[in-house]
């Protein structure tokens, strides 16, 4: 459980609907699986709790909070309360930056490029700009994740400015994709901002580690698919 001052945020939670709601403390604890509206609180203790709450921890809570258990509750500020989600990785590509540039932006190929997309459908293009649906290899639980993604490059300035049309488990996700020459090739940077949404499995410290980890894995792999490339050699 997430903590302030040394100790659960839903003991903070409990006290502000003690001192400002008017909670029974001692039938909070007799039942800390109730929900709020279970332990009598009104739409006006809900009003207050959503006001001190704002006050406190800058965190808007929905109208249905009263639906939820105080643990639930804490849960919920503390995953608001979260400061977004950022990564930054990179690598350095033993190849000429154009070829490094028409490979990684080949949108349709990148379930040869990528190890984790079995599938990548262009849906609609303007320009530079590209709409697509990317779909992932089944989890652990069988499940095939699709989300649709418009990515805009710009050539000129070696970059490209990217996010998701349907966030699913994100409130947003918005991807910065930069390329620059140096001595030993070019380097590719991956720089990443997003937030998770209050109803995600995650939180955005959780996810921050998951998209460093598989950063690191997929340009590993494309490092090493560009630079055979590179060499003449077939992937």
């Amino acid at each position: 459980m997430t903590v302030t001052h040394g100790r659960p945020l839903a003991a903070d939670i409990t006290d502000i609907l003690v001192t400002h709601c008017g909670l029974d403390a001692e039938a909070a604890a007799r039942a800390p699986a109730a929900s709020l509206e279970e332990l009598g609180m009104d739409s006006l203790a809900l009003l207050e709790l959503s006001a001190v709450v704002a006050d406190r921890w800058q965190v808007r809570i929905p109208e249905q909070t009263g639906q939820l258990s105080i643990a639930a509750v804490a849960e919920l500020v503390a995953r608001r309360a979260e400061p977004p989600g950022h990564t930054e990785n990179s690598i350095v590509i033993a190849a000429p930056l154009p070829l490094v540039w028409d490979v990684t932006n080949d949108v349709a190929g990148w379930p040869r490029l990528f190890t984790e997309y079995a599938l990548a459908e262009i849906l609609h293009r303007d320009g530079d700009t590209v709409r697509f649906r990317l779909t992932m290899h089944p989890d652990e639980n069988g499940i095939a994740w699709s989300w649709v993604s418009e990515r805009t490059a710009d050539r000129a300035g070696r970059e490209v400015r990217a996010h998701r049309v349907e966030p699913g488990p994100f409130e947003y996700m918005r991807i910065h994709w930069r390329y620059t020459e140096e001595p030993g090739g070019t380097r590719m940077t991956w720089v990443q901002d997003f937030a998770m949404k209050s109803t995600a499995p995650v939180g955005n410290a959780e996810m921050t580690d998951r998209i460093n980890a598989n950063s690191a894995v997929q340009l590993a792999v494309i490092k090493e698919k560009i630079e055979r490339l590179a060499g003449g050699h077939d992937e």
